[in-house]
């Protein structure tokens, strides 16, 4: 019974030396090419969202997410990342997004963290949202079906 408690009590510690050690080497090794691989824009994201290469991930508060949405992504408030990050698809780019880019930062370094393929939307959602007019929202809808 010791030896369970003692492994209980020793996994997390074990957890956030994992995810240091996998921060201190992104940030060590963090470069022009990774600079470019951390973001996404408005119009890229699009392109992959069409070709079923990225999941679009809203961690924007619920009360956010409410007021008005966008229907093609996966609502996750960043708060609820730490507990349901399991259940997105590791094969896909992990977009994350909220209104500017703030939370969506922090999102991705922590998917990263977690073996994700992640970027944060270099526009924000309210970039998504202007991009995403008139034709260009009736061709985006029409490809992504």
């Amino acid at each position: 019974m010791k030896r369970v408690f003692l492994i209980l009590l020793f996994f997390p510690t074990v957890q956030m030396v994992v995810s240091q050690d996998y921060l201190d080497n992104y940030l060590t090794n963090f470069n022009y090419e990774a600079r470019k691989n951390m973001k996404v824009s408005s119009e890229g994201l699009t392109k992959l969202l069409i070709d079923n290469k990225a999941i679009l991930l809203d961690i924007r508060f619920e009360e956010e997410q409410k007021s008005w949405s966008m229907p093609y992504a996966v609502p996750m408030p960043l708060p609820n990342i730490p507990s349901n990050y399991n259940s997105l698809d590791k094969s896909k780019i992990i977009v994350t997004a909220c209104p500017h880019k703030d939370r969506a930062i922090i999102a991705m370094v922590y998917l990263k963290s977690k073996g994700y393929d992640a970027r944060y939307l270099s526009d924000g959602l309210l970039g998504l949202a202007d991009y995403l007019r008139g034709d260009k929202a009736k061709l985006f809808i029409e490809k992504i079906k």
